[in-house]
């Protein structure tokens, strides 16, 4: 490619994303610069604003209506706190913490029941059933079969990855609320308060569990229920959740808010996890099942950091919703993650005050955040 082509493709690029400002005029005889060229040369600045233009339309459309505006700005502050990176995090855990627990479960079970194999069955499918990519293969009797180092090695791996998994979750909590770094806890009270935190946690999730699979299949309870009858106990599951999950989310929340400033986020959860329900199950019927012995073990492993990873962004949202609606974080400017050149809003503002106010690591340290005159960028 030559110098010319360069200066060709150049100059189509500056036409193409100049957005109307004033584009040079390339050298010509005054014969041709007549009131034809001018004509095109206006049709060809309308036809470029065209674009901005819009944006700018629905921009201020989405400003003044909150069931868009709203929305917009949970999903911003998803990808401002690094939603994405934070849930990856508590998976890593997560999975270190899961796996080892349900293994020891399992082995534990084997040594107390040795001699029942259906009483093992039976407590195993009950107790696995809330996950359901991994229910049907580690439900199986062998699964119950393990030995006493298995136990300890599990064990000391769990205990790693359930005080990982409470750090990694209070940690993400504390960056979508923008606490200073100074206000949070200190290593050691953390990492107490998370072993204390993931065992009511525990417990909660085992509720839900409960609560989720009786919703979920009533004929466990040994009667034929019509659709009206399953409907309404899968909407009452789904409110017994988002209870628990809210007050879930009050414990953990390092903030002064009611109750019901977070039943929003915990409503989205829980109703964003009976559908995960589905999807696990979809994911049994036409993977797993139909997979080789060999498959089958990557599809169980990958199943398990999958719905982990959705489950954990299922939560960061819920989270962010919850954020966005106590503080009041919208409209969001529509170009603000793309672009300087944009009108920040209110919400903007406090959003980029609060990000660099809570990197203050000392009581004694004052930051200050202010915003120059837009026009210049």
């Amino acid at each position: 490619m030559g110098p010319a082509s360069h200066s060709d493709l150049g100059g189509f690029l500056e036409r193409t994303l100049a957005f109307g400002r004033a584009r040079p005029v390339f050298a010509r005889g005054r014969d041709e610069r007549g009131c034809l060229a001018c004509g095109g040369e206006r049709g060809r600045s309308r036809s470029v604003r065209l674009v901005p233009d819009l944006v700018e339309r629905v921009d201020a459309w989405q400003r003044r209506h909150r069931v868009v505006g709203i929305p917009i700005a949970v999903v911003y502050k998803f990808f401002d706190d690094q939603g994405g990176y934070l849930a990856s995090v508590i998976t890593y855990y997560a999975f270190i913490a899961i796996f080892p627990l349900m293994l020891i479960g399992s082995s534990v079970l084997g040594f107390v029941l040795q001699g029942h194999p259906t009483l093992q069955r039976e407590i195993l499918t009950s107790a696995l059933a809330q996950f359901p990519i991994v229910g049907d293969q580690l439900g199986r009797p062998g699964g119950l079969q393990g030995s006493a180092s298995a136990v300890v090695v599990g064990s000391v791996t769990a205990l790693y990855g359930v005080i990982g998994l409470g750090q990694a979750a209070h940690n993400a909590i504390n960056a979508c609320w923008a606490i200073p770094r100074n206000a949070r806890l200190n290593p050691i009270v953390s990492r107490l308060r998370s072993l204390v935190w993931i065992v009511g946690a525990g417990l909660a999730l085992v509720l839900i569990a409960v609560v989720t699979s009786l919703g979920s299949h009533l004929d466990v309870l040994g009667r034929n229920v019509g659709s009206e009858v399953h409907w309404a106990a899968l909407l009452l599951s789904v409110l017994v959740n988002a209870y628990v999950l809210a007050l879930m989310m009050r414990l953990s929340t390092p903030q002064d808010e009611r109750l019901r400033d977070v039943l929003p986020g915990a409503a989205l959860i829980a109703v964003l996890w009976q559908l995960l329900q589905l999807l696990g199950g979809v994911y049994v019927e036409h993977v797993i099942k139909k997979a080789n012995e060999m498959n089958a073990v990557f599809a169980l492993v990958l199943g398990l950091v999958a719905l982990i990873y959705i489950a954990t962004v299922m939560a960061m949202i819920g989270l962010e919703v919850n954020v966005v609606l106590f503080k009041r974080l919208y409209p969001r400017a529509l170009l603000t993650p793309f672009t300087d050149a944009v009108q920040l809003t209110p919400a903007d503002e406090r959003v980029y005050r609060e990000y660099a106010q809570a990197q203050r690591h000392k009581g004694f340290e004052q930051i200050d955040v202010s915003f120059g005159d837009r026009s210049q960028t």
